[in-house]
This record gives structure tokens, C-alpha cells and sequence, in this order.
């Protein structure tokens, strides 16, 4: 039976873990952000949420633009060391083999892992509690198109995505995972 809770958070998992990478001043920042959202279609808008003691949040504010990266189930140990270690403290690309090629719009990092990427310049940024919201336009998608249907959907037997479920701990969603479709006509 459901009771009340003290706790607020964790709720809102599984999830996908977005890598928010940025350049500033010649230093290149990757981190791991559980809380980011598409916000409109036309024009492309996505936003993401950044503590503001975090290392990212002052490179973005001064540079103005991000990437979001989204890397395969293989890569759920780096996606977890990017939400762990500072980047003030350690370069996370060599901490954790990863290579990047610069963003053709922004020059930020966009990891040569993901299956998508998006490169983003801020439009707004707003304080909410202990976060801001930083509201990006996609100045330029990248897709690998060779693990997607023409329909969008992604090819399971293909792409591995990984989950996170909270306490370190990540779930793989392949074509293992039971799906069903619900097309609803009137």
C-alpha cells in the first residue's frame, strides 16, 4: 500500500542519463545529468538541469552553448564516473578512454561513442531550487543512422540503452526487453 514519504526524489526512475559536455577557455567538461527534457519540436528546444556547484554549470554559463550525448548500455561505466568526479579535479575523457570530435557549431565535445547527439546554444537558463534550468536550441543533430528504423525507433537488436535506475545502478533496455504497441484510432 502506498504511504507518505519524506523522500522526493528518485521517483521519476528508470531514466536515461544525458552527457552534457561543454568547452570553455580551452578546457573540454563532460557530466552526467539525470534531469533533461526535449521542450519543443519547432524550433528544437532541450533543456537540462545543473546544481550550480557543479564545474559544467560555470563553463556553460560562460561559453553559452552545450552538447548533449547519449551513449550505449557498453558505456554505463562512464556515464556513471561523469556524474561522479568533478572535472575541476580529473579529466574525465582520459579517466575514461573516451575520444570526441568538436561540434561543428559550438566546438564542444561530441563523444564519437554516442548514437545521438545534439548540439545546443542557450537561449535561457532559469533557477529552480538548487538547479538551473538551461534551455538550449539544437543548432545541429547527429544520429547514427545505422542503429535506427525509418520510423525513428531505435533498433534494439542493434542499440543497447541503458537506464538508470538510481544508487548507481543501470538497467539495459535491448530486444530482450518485452515492448507492445498501443495504436489508439478513433
Amino acid at each position: 500500500m502506498r504511504t507518505e514519504t519524506a523522500q522526493t526524489v528518485m521517483h521519476s526512475y528508470p531514466g536515461m542519463v544525458a552527457l552534457v559536455t561543454v568547452t570553455c577557455d580551452h578546457e573540454d567538461n563532460v557530466m552526467a545529468a539525470g534531469w533533461h527534457s526535449y521542450i519543443s519540436y519547432d524550433p528544437p528546444i532541450y533543456g537540462v538541469a545543473i546544481g550550480r556547484e557543479r564545474h559544467t554549470y560555470s563553463m556553460i554559463r560562460k561559453s553559452g552553448c552545450f552538447t548533449i550525448n547519449f551513449l550505449s548500455y557498453d558505456h554505463a561505466k562512464f556515464i556513471q564516473q561523469a556524474g561522479v568526479y568533478s572535472g575541476s579535479a580529473v579529466d574525465k575523457f582520459k579517466k575514461g578512454n573516451i575520444e570526441f570530435d568538436r561540434g561543428i557549431i559550438t566546438g564542444a565535445p561530441i563523444l564519437r561513442d554516442a548514437y545521438v547527439a545534439y548540439e545546443c546554444e542557450i537561449m535561457d537558463r532559469q533557477t529552480y531550487g538548487d538547479h538551473d534550468w538551461f534551455v538550449g536550441e539544437i543548432k545541429q543533430f547527429y544520429r547514427d543512422p545505422d542503429l535506427f528504423h525509418e520510423n525513428g525507433l531505435p533498433k534494439l537488436n542493434r542499440l543497447q540503452i541503458p537506464l538508470y535506475l538510481g544508487r548507481s545502478t543501470y538497467v539495459k533496455l535491448d530486444e530482450n526487453t518485452k515492448s507492445s504497441t498501443h495504436k489508439i484510432e478513433d
